[in-house]
């Protein structure tokens, strides 16, 4: 671990889930990694620590104090920092923006970037890489320390690195501007109407979200990604047209023979290679898709930066959450009846008897990855651990929500009026709840979720 990192001793339940990244090859990173998290959050020893380190903790569970943050490197003395106000993603935002009031000074928070401020241990590693080179034990490290010592944010949930973080733990190359901006200039895609049907209503009450990012900006990169699915679905189809007999004679004498090599474009991908794609049945979208998108927006530094985040994110990480019927997303919907079943039968029993199954409630929330609960600073934090852990987790997420209501709910008579809409989200809370119920569930089960949006 970093020399910024907390001085004292990772407890054994951390050990744990620093072991989480081990993966033996690129191609099945995600996959190997998904399903090693099961292992190891659900095991009572140590996950490759060894044997004598296991016995001497003595813990056989995990709770919320052994999720808690550890405190990164401190300043011997305070030092003030100014305000930190970033502008908008966009290319929209006004040039004559009013000087702010300080009614009520702020406190100065740690950013890693202002003269004598020691950098946390998350953002020197990201700066700096792993030591020797060696990315699979930098990504290890990575996700140990956002669950360990928490993305470093303002009040805002504005962070200088956090983009970045996201990046390096979903493996997203850079997007040349270029590419993006091709995009922007073909015009309307076939979803424009659609898009701009629901981009005014993202995230409308939510004045951190409207003061930085501008529907015009939401609208340009929903419609890029269209653009992008669209162009993938004609090349599907026009390679599934049956060619005719007398094109076949020509390919078979005019091309020699050789070794068909594999497709290293993740969209022409078989599903055993990169575990789901576009197809010709994909949309190119979907309602919600805005408020999906509307985190990574908020969260970049640029409008091409969200552009790589969200597309790579719907095509490679929940490609089943916009194929089809959105096969993906109620396929999430069942599982949430299963994990809460398994998990609290008590509440899971009620709710059931008055009908009340996750498809009546939920849906929101599994298609944005509870991006439609406030606020929105929790959302990046809860979206920092699925990044490292893995989006399938967001259905245990839900399962938590559900847990923190469980007096309230069966208190209720009518729990359909409580389930309209979920409380604040707690990040902290929900992220241990959610170490916590991974325990509880069957590895078969457990595969389904890693697999359910594929």
């Amino acid at each position: 671990m970093s020399s910024s990192s907390s001085s004292s001793h990772p407890t054994q339940a951390q050990l744990n889930l620093a072991a989480l990244a081990g993966s033996p090859s690129p191609r099945t990173m995600r996959s190997l990694r998904k399903i090693q998290s099961h292992q190891v959050l659900s095991s009572n020893s140590s996950f490759g620590a060894p044997a004598s380190q296991a016995s001497s903790t003595g813990r056989s569970s995990v709770g919320p104090d052994d999720l808690s943050p550890q405190p990164a490197a401190h300043l011997d003395s305070p030092v003030r920092l100014r305000t930190h106000r970033r502008a908008r993603s966009n290319s929209d935002a006004s040039t004559r923006d009013p000087p702010a009031i300080a009614t009520q000074r702020r406190p100065g928070r740690k950013t890693g970037s202002g003269f004598g401020l020691k950098r946390s241990a998350l953002e020197t590693l990201l700066r700096d890489g792993p030591q020797q080179g060696n990315i699979r034990e930098g990504l290890q490290e990575l996700r140990y320390l956002v669950l360990s010592t928490r993305v470093e944010a303002d009040g805002d949930g504005m962070s200088t690195y956090r983009v970045y973080l996201w990046l390096a733990l979903l493996e997203i190359t850079p997007v040349p501007t270029d590419e993006y901006l091709s995009l922007i200039h073909r015009g309307r895609s076939p979803a424009y109407t659609k898009i701009r049907n629901d981009t005014f209503r993202t995230m409308a009450t939510d004045p951190l979200f409207k003061r930085r990012v501008t529907e015009a900006s939401l609208i340009r990169l929903l419609n890029a990604v269209a653009w992008k699915l669209h162009d993938v679905k004609n090349r599907h189809r026009y390679k599934s047209r049956p060619s005719s007999r007398r094109r076949e004679i020509e390919l078979l004498i005019n091309t020699p023979p050789s070794i068909a090599e594999e497709d290293s474009d993740p969209t022409h991908s078989t599903p055993s290679s990169r575990g789901g794609y576009v197809t010709s049945d994909s949309a190119i979208y979907v309602q919600g898709m805005n408020v999906l998108c509307a985190p990574f927006l908020y969260a970049a530094r640029s409008e091409v930066e969200a552009f790589a985040l969200f597309h790579s994110f719907v095509t490679r990480e929940c490609p089943g959450y916009i194929r089809g019927a959105m096969d993906g997303v109620h396929r999430g919907l069942l599982l949430v009846d299963r994990c809460l079943e398994i998990v609290e039968p008590k509440l899971a029993a009620y709710l059931f008897s008055k009908g009340m199954q996750a498809k009546l409630y939920a849906f929101p929330s599994v298609l944005t990855l509870c991006a439609c609960t406030p606020p929105l600073p929790e959302v990046l934090h809860l979206w920092d651990f699925l990044f490292a852990y893995g989006p399938h987790l967001n259905i245990l997420c839900i399962v938590a929500q559900l847990i923190r209501m469980r007096d309230t709910i069966l208190e209720n008579p009518s729990p359909n009026k409580i389930l309209r809409s979920f409380p604040p989200l707690d990040a902290k809370e929900i992220i241990a709840l959610t170490v916590l119920i991974v325990r509880k569930i069957p590895e078969p089960l457990y595969a389904e979720l890693i697999d359910h949006a594929k």
